[in-house]
């Protein structure tokens, strides 16, 4: 079988997502053969997930003020910044059939396959994690989405660091921290990876982008054949972009599941705990552990990311957390006190919001309806 596969460089965040929506179109009404997508945004863009609100995720000032260009994906998953050291991955292919109407997070760990491969050439062993993430040890180097289009084509988004700038992303992205210091930027770096950091070297976009596409020919069983837009493709772009894009009615939509905090801290023998969390509804987005403790930090960012887009019911926190101390060393650390506090800042986080707001964070956001929304 024949994917074939485009590329590209620095491209504007609007033309960047009508480009993959359009082939997602394309595809699926058998117009475009199946095809992958390598590519690279302009420094710098930040996106957010379909489901997410702008003022709830990004530094919008910030964006204004630095030449950040803001837009919102087709398909979920957390706000990211991209530019010419973050790869881009979208794999545009026909959705029909039983292999391809599997459950979202079933359906990204079998896409993610592509990118595992390439990475293992690159020497990185990544491994796919809780629902749409790649990560090195805990730490993430890739994140995942999935849209399906009316049309029947379904599309499978990744990003991919090369390489991060972590005071920008914190200055660009919101995080759990209200001031951000020397301290939190190494705390923030701690939970994130790069393929140039795991590798000691500053290897190039072009080189990792050959490595991806040769993942996926090996994952897949297929044959890459580099092409081009069509030109109905890139009339079509142009005219996404236009009509959605760049519209306010996109990039201001607001979620009726409401963006939420919370903090706790203990005292526990092994020293003081803090966790911090963000919530979308009563889903954990993430989870920040904190304190004088001492404990590998490898071993608490583990169970930070286990803790991504998870369930905040006492029962679910307490099994994972169970599961992470049993598969590693808590340094005297007891896991019914971590459970405890966790739980205690979630509860913090929703005690104001009433029964009728949906548990999970995957509802299609509202229109703005006045100019002063968003």
């Amino acid at each position: 079988m024949t994917w074939q596969l485009i590329t590209a460089d620095g491209v504007e965040a609007a033309h960047g997502l009508a480009a993959d929506e359009v082939l997602c179109r394309q595809v699926g009404a058998g117009r475009s053969p199946a095809t992958l997508r390598l590519y690279t945004y302009r420094s710098h863009c930040a996106l957010v997930g379909r489901f997410q609100n702008l003022t709830q995720e990004l530094h919008l000032d910030y964006c204004e003020g630095h030449d950040v260009q803001i837009n919102r994906r087709p398909t979920g998953g957390g706000a990211i910044l991209m530019g010419r050291d973050q790869l881009g991955i979208t794999v545009a292919l026909n959705g029909r059939g039983p292999a391809m109407h599997g459950r979202a997070r079933d359906l990204m760990e079998q896409f993610s396959g592509g990118l595992l491969h390439g990475l293992q050439q690159l020497g990185v062993e990544a491994k796919f994690r809780g629902k749409n993430d790649l990560e090195v040890g805990g730490r993430k180097i890739a994140g995942l989405g999935i849209y399906r289009d009316s049309n029947g084509g379904l599309l499978f988004h990744g990003s991919l660091l090369v390489d991060l700038d972590v005071p920008l992303m914190a200055r660009v992205l919101r995080t759990p921290f209200t001031n951000i210091g020397d301290r939190e930027l190494r705390i923030i770096a701690k939970r994130t990876t790069t393929v140039r950091e795991q590798r000691g070297d500053s290897i190039g976009i072009e080189d990792v982008r050959q490595c991806i596409a040769n993942g996926f020919e090996e994952s897949f069983g297929i044959r890459l054949q580099r092409s081009e837009h069509s030109d109905e493709e890139l009339a079509a772009i142009d005219a996404l972009a236009q009509d959605k894009y760049f519209t306010r009615a996109w990039l201001h939509q607001r979620s009726n599941v409401p963006d939420l905090s919370g903090r706790k801290s203990i005292r526990t023998d092994a020293g003081s705990i803090e966790a911090r969390v963000s919530m979308a509804g009563k889903t954990i987005k993430s989870a920040l552990l904190l304190g004088d403790f001492f404990a590998d930090e490898n071993a608490i960012v583990d169970l930070e990311g286990r803790l991504r887009w998870h369930a905040s019911d006492a029962a679910a926190i307490e099994e994972t957390i169970r599961e992470w101390a049993y598969a590693t060393s808590t340094n005297g650390l007891d896991p019914v006190a971590i459970a405890k506090v966790v739980l205690a800042a979630t509860e913090g986080a929703t005690e104001d919001i009433d029964g009728t707001v949906p548990y999970g964070c995957f509802v299609t956001p509202t229109q703005p309806t006045t100019p002063t929304d968003g």
